[in-house]
């Protein structure tokens, strides 16, 4: 009976959830909605919830209730009664490796392809492994946080006095099991950061110095900024977003580290900015430039359902229209730190070439920040400089 009623609230999510929504907008209001589930009866929602969406595109045609049941198999590693229930030839087989139950999925269920969970990988960096980024969509990304200087001990103490597993990535990387609810732990101490492991690995491109003077141009919440700080606190900072509200959140956070001194701009960078920026010259300039998300869909599975092949032109061309009406205002021979959470060559590497060719940068250093193989995002970051006349 419990499963069965386990299967009816997932089928009524599904049914009620828009799907141009992030389930984690949509799902705290359908609980408040429906306000007789307790803690385990959304925890459990939630996972099934999500585990369908991990399945990506995979077989269609499909039932959703059949297609929930594969999905429940391929994403989890111990027995629970709601797979024991519906299909115990799965639950089975529920500690097989990935590669055998997707095996055994094939055999099932012949229309099944990999390639379909995601199937845009022809579109994939080069540098990505192709089978090893569609088979992480299986696995939930690890929850990441990043420990302020001087906090490391209290964190680390805090963490094991509640018997909260974690991994070092870092002396100030840790890595947690996805759902910890840290503001239980630490309901009054400001020690941290939630900030992806990949995210954090973007600052080794920033090398700022002392006294420059840095944009943030597409700042959102600040984490950015905020680890450009940890770098070098003494620079002169100016953030700008095209929406106040994620400022206003950028305004909390750096007030909870110490960040006082910097200027903050409400900036549409799809148009030109000269009024607000006409005499400014800066030392450096990160771009974190809005893009499909698609290197993070790992946490926001979701995305996939409401994913079309045309996005990745059109957000390729946002990004050619924001870079022109940016790189005016760096110095020669400084950095552009160009950064997507994007798996996709379009808006990777071919907006390096772009950047290139249309203004002359020199490509420093690039990479992918291959998050499928640390249970977290994956990122692309650039360092480019422009060459310096003589």
């Amino acid at each position: 009976m419990k499963a069965f009623n386990q299967l009816k609230t997932f089928e009524r999510i599904l049914d009620e959830y828009p799907g141009d929504t992030p389930l984690g907008k949509f799902l705290p209001g359908f609980y408040r909605q429906n306000k007789q589930m307790g803690s385990t009866d959304r925890r459990i929602a939630n996972r099934l919830i999500y585990n369908y969406f991990r399945l990506g595109r995979a077989i269609p045609d499909v039932e959703p209730q059949e297609r929930l049941f594969v999905a429940e198999f391929l994403c989890n590693t111990q027995g629970n009664s709601f797979l024991s229930h519906f299909k115990p030839d799965f639950a089975a087989c529920i500690g097989f490796s990935l590669d055998e139950k997707l095996t055994i999925v094939k055999q099932v269920y012949p229309g099944f392809k990999l390639t379909d969970v995601f199937p845009w990988s022809s579109e994939l960096s080069p540098s990505i492994d192709k089978e090893a980024f569609l088979k992480s969509f299986f696995t939930q990304p690890d929850l990441y946080i990043r420990i302020l200087k001087g906090c490391e001990t209290q964190v680390k103490a805090t963490l094991t006095d509640a018997a909260i597993a974690f991994r070092e990535e870092t002396t100030h990387c840790l890595a947690l099991p996805n759902g910890t609810r840290l503001e239980n732990i630490f309901p009054n101490q400001h020690w941290f950061e939630v900030q992806d492991l990949s995210s954090q690995q973007t600052a080794d491109y920033f090398r700022p110095n002392k006294w420059e003077h840095w944009w943030d141009a597409c700042a959102a919440s600040g984490g950015k900024s905020l680890l450009l700080h940890d770098l070098q606190p003494d620079l002169k900072l100016v953030v700008s977003d095209i929406r106040e509200s994620v400022l206003a959140n950028l305004r909390e956070r750096f007030q909870q580290v110490g960040l006082i001194k910097y200027q903050e701009k409400i900036l549409d960078l799809t148009k030109t900015v000269d009024p607000e920026l006409h005499d400014y010259e800066f030392d450096g300039i990160i771009l974190d430039s809005p893009c499909s998300g698609s290197g993070t869909w790992g946490r926001t599975p979701e995305m996939i359902a409401q994913f079309e092949d045309y996005k990745i032109q059109a957000f390729k061309n946002l990004q050619q229209s924001i870079v022109r009406n940016v790189v005016k205002y760096l110095k020669a021979g400084k950095p552009l730190i160009y950064i997507t959470c994007s798996a996709f060559k379009a808006e990777n590497e071919d907006m390096v070439d772009f950047l290139v060719n249309e203004f002359g940068f020199k490509v420093e250093e690039q990479a992918t920040l291959k998050g499928y193989e640390h249970k977290a995002d994956t990122m692309f970051v650039a360092r480019l400089s422009q060459t310096v006349s003589t």
